[in-house]
């Protein structure tokens, strides 16, 4: 197993501020960290292939979609957007040494039409999707799509879904991810929806229900290490936690009060929980 940390409890930047954040969670133990990648532009990230890999970090990067840049969306304009920019993120990943690329990037984030996905928007999703994974494979790089709870997207809400519609797509680069905080709000059984991702899940995001410190809330984790462990997963394990460092953030986390000492100790305790529920298992 190995274990990442994703950057954007401190910063959604990288900049020379970013170096001794990257140095501390390195000594702490991680093996690698999660870059954001909003600004899709594959020179920002270059000269960090060189910097991650003389510090012996690995890096996946994670990025999102918007309403402008909707790769379902009935606006052909917008679903041309969404899947340029989904390429530029890929782009991004190779520049900085990458080989993953993981979010909800399938849809537009916090874009909703009131009511659950019609079979074009499923369609123009899919089709925008396999383009994105043709391109991917050139890159070496591996999607790893992420389902969001109902508050957040309305095309993938469930493991379940997530999986049909990996199916649909039928590339060998488009994968899935599983997020714990995601899984907390919209699985009825953890161990069926772990299962239900068997032989397509790739990354794994290590979530508290109130996105703080990862065993300290109400996430069933017994079930859900048992279930990977079912499953034979053995590949990243990364913390996904949010506080308020970051202003821009809040609207959409909706995270404005502090629900930990620091966030190195929640990087800390964070790495502590991991390792111990692995070593019980693996």
């Amino acid at each position: 197993m190995q274990y990442g940390m994703n950057l954007l409890l401190w910063t959604d930047t990288l900049s020379e501020d970013t170096l001794p954040l990257l140095e501390k969670l390195k000594e702490i133990g991680y093996d690698a960290v999660e870059l954001p990648m909003f600004d899709v532009n594959p020179g920002n990230y270059a000269p960090w292939k060189d910097r991650l890999e003389g510090m012996g970090l690995k890096c996946t990067g994670v990025t999102v979609r918007g309403g402008e840049s909707n790769p379902m969306s009935s606006d052909p304009k917008e679903r041309k957007q969404g899947v340029a920019d989904n390429k530029a993120a890929v782009e991004c990943c190779q520049a900085a040494g990458a080989e993953m690329l993981v979010g909800p990037f399938h849809s537009g984030l916090g874009v909703f039409s009131g009511q659950g996905p019609t079979k074009d928007e499923w369609k123009w999703a899919v089709e925008g999707m396999q383009e994105v994974a043709e391109h991917a494979e050139k890159c070496g790089v591996t999607l790893a799509l992420e389902y969001l709870n109902r508050f957040e997207c309305y095309l993938l809400n469930t493991a379940a879904d997530t999986a049909r519609f990996c199916k649909d797509v039928n590339h060998p680069r488009c994968q899935a991810m599983y997020d714990t905080f995601h899984s907390h709000i919209e699985e009825k059984n953890v161990t069926e929806a772990v299962k239900a991702l068997k032989g397509q899940l790739v990354h794994v995001h290590i979530s508290e229900n109130d996105r703080s410190t990862p065993g300290k809330g109400n996430v069933r984790w017994d079930e859900t290490f048992d279930a990977l462990k079912a499953i034979g997963y053995d590949g990243m394990m990364t913390v996904e936690a949010f506080g308020v460092a970051l202003e821009k953030l809040i609207p959409a986390t909706k995270i404005w009060r502090r629900m930990y000492d620091t966030e190195e100790q929640l990087a800390r305790d964070a790495l502590a929980f991991m390792k111990a529920e692995v070593a019980k298992r693996w």
